[in-house]
């Protein structure tokens, strides 16, 4: 039985100008995820997940080290209910 959740991450460092965003959409891709990616007027880049609680961690853990130009210095992860309301994952503006 899959264990479906949410999570909403807030990555901060040197995030943005390092194709953060285009990555995680292709790890997201590739692990099996849902949700979306943006970047943020302060810097960071936010990003909701939703999936298999196996494959949320993967990501999660992709985000840690991002792009090879990325310098990411915290994830800071908020975890909530499923609510499959996603199909595939998008970068937003």
């Amino acid at each position: 039985m899959e264990d479906n959740v949410r999570a909403h991450a807030i990555i901060s460092g040197r995030v943005q100008g390092v194709f953060f965003r285009v990555e995680t959409q292709r790890a997201a891709n590739g692990i099996g995820v849902s949700g979306w990616v943006r970047n943020r007027s302060d810097g960071t880049v936010e990003a909701v997940f939703e999936g298999d609680r196996t494959r949320i961690d993967a990501v999660l853990e992709w985000c840690q080290e991002g792009p090879p130009h990325a310098n990411v210095v915290d994830v800071n992860v908020t975890w909530d209910d499923y609510t499959g309301e996603f199909q595939g994952f998008e970068i937003t503006y």
